[in-house]
């Protein structure tokens, strides 16, 4: 298994931006494609965006796309989530997950959006 921790989470205003990081003690994050998914407080897990191991392919999910960026760098073995404008619907705990389920995540940082 692999030991993912999620950082960079915060309290913003409608409109505001966040970048969250996820890399493991192990060194072992740059040798997998990476998921962020998040879970709003009494909703299950939502998948937001997704990057291969090389880190020339992304997907995003509708609900996301054109306002998150997700990127990596395997040299400092992380991988960001990039978010801009963000709603007061994009607030839950966002996990770094080796697949779409949660595989390995860690326990999240949390994200609060609102006014």
């Amino acid at each position: 298994a692999v030991h993912l921790v999620e950082s960079g989470g915060g309290s913003v205003q409608p409109g505001g931006s966040l970048r969250l990081s996820c890399t493991d003690s192990g060194g072992l994050t740059k040798y997998y494609g990476i998921y962020w998914v998040r879970q709003a407080q009494g909703k299950g897990l939502e998948w937001v965006s997704s990057i291969t191991s090389g880190g020339r392919g992304t997907d995003y999910s509708d609900s996301v796309k054109g306002r998150f960026s997700i990127s990596r760098d395997n040299a400092k073995n992380e991988v960001y989530l990039e978010m801009k404008n963000l709603q007061p619907e994009d607030t839950a705990v966002y996990y770094c997950a080796r697949n779409r389920d949660g595989l390995d995540q860690g326990r999240g940082t949390q994200v609060n959006v609102s006014s």
